[in-house]
């Protein structure tokens, strides 16, 4: 593999750790009943609605907490390149 294919794939998996997060956090429903549903549509298990609101809130933490996480490297890494 030369250089340039690496580099390629490396940035091309740095691309998606900003997307995924992103993408989960735009398209997470509003409502617990949503979150619901799609738990039970996915794996075929019925949550009540106090545990979806829980998910929910956890999936919103943990996202936001990733893109945080990825623009602080980001961030550092620019500033050392600059330095």
């Amino acid at each position: 593999m030369s250089r340039s294919c690496c580099k390629l794939a490396r940035r091309g998996g740095a691309l998606a750790g900003w997307i995924v997060p992103a993408s989960v956090l735009a398209l997470m429903p509003k409502c617990p009943m949503c979150v619901a549903a799609y738990v039970a549509v996915a794996t075929g298990l019925g949550v009540s609605v106090s545990v979806a609101a829980y998910l929910r809130s956890s999936a919103i933490v943990l996202c936001v907490l990733t893109l945080l996480y990825l623009a602080a490297r980001s961030l550092h890494r620019n500033l050392r390149r600059t330095s």
